[in-house]
C-alpha cells in the first residue's frame, strides 16, 4: 500500500525534534568530557571538548531559528554537523600525531606498570606496542563520525525543502 507523502509541517516537527535531541546530547556529553579532561589536566582534551560542545549549541541555535520561522535555521543545522565532523576528525588527527600526549596511553602506562614489568617488558617497549591498538580506536572514532555526522548532514539536507516550505506555509497563513 502506497502511503501519502508526509505533510511539510510534520517533517518540520520531526527535524526540530531530532535537532533538539542531537544538540542537547552533543552539548551535554561534550561538556561533561571537557570538564573531566580539564579536571585531569588534559588541556587539549578540554579544548576539543569545548569545541565539540559548541557544535551542539550551533545545532540548538538552528532549531531555534526554524522555530521562529527563519529559513536560515536549516543551514545552521547542516553546518553544525559538518563543523562537528571536522572538529572530531581534527581531534583524531591531533591524537594520532601526538601519541605521547594521549591521556589513555598515559593512564594505561601508569595503571599497568606492574603488569608491564611482570610480562618482562620495559615501559618504552610497551609504549611502542600499545599505540597500535590506540590508533585502531581513533580510526574507528573517525569512521563513526564520518558515518554519523555525514548521515545527519544528509538527513537535514534532504529535508531542507520541506522545512522551508512549512515555514513559507506558516508565513502565508
Amino acid at each position: 500500500m502506497i502511503q501519502p507523502p508526509k505533510l511539510v509541517s510534520e517533517v518540520m516537527r520531526r527535524v526540530m525534534r531530532v535537532a533538539r535531541f542531537d544538540g542537547i546530547s552533543v552539548l551535554c556529553l561534550a561538556g561533561f568530557f571537557a570538564l573531566v579532561s580539564a579536571a585531569s589536566g588534559d588541556v587539549s582534551g578540554a579544548a576539543f571538548g569545548l569545541l565539540i560542545a559548541a557544535a551542539g549549541a550551533v545545532e540548538l541555535h538552528g532549531m531555534g531559528l526554524i522555530r521562529s520561522a527563519d529559513r536560515r535555521g536549516m543551514s545552521w543545522l547542516i553546518g553544525s554537523q559538518l563543523y562537528l565532523m571536522s572538529v572530531v576528525l581534527g581531534y583524531v588527527g591531533y591524537r594520532l600525531a601526538n601519541p605521547d600526549s594521549d591521556p589513555i596511553l598515559r593512564a594505561a602506562k601508569t595503571a599497568l606498570s606492574d603488569e608491564i614489568r611482570q610480562a618482562g617488558m620495559d615501559p618504552a617497549q610497551f609504549m611502542a606496542e600499545f599505540p597500535k591498538e590506540l590508533r585502531l580506536l581513533y580510526f574507528a572514532v573517525a569512521g563513526l563520525t564520518i558515518l554519523y555526522q555525514g548521515g545527519m548532514a544528509l538527513y537535514y539536507m534532504r529535508r531542507r525543502g520541506a522545512v522551508e516550505a512549512a515555514i513559507d506555509e506558516d508565513e502565508g497563513a
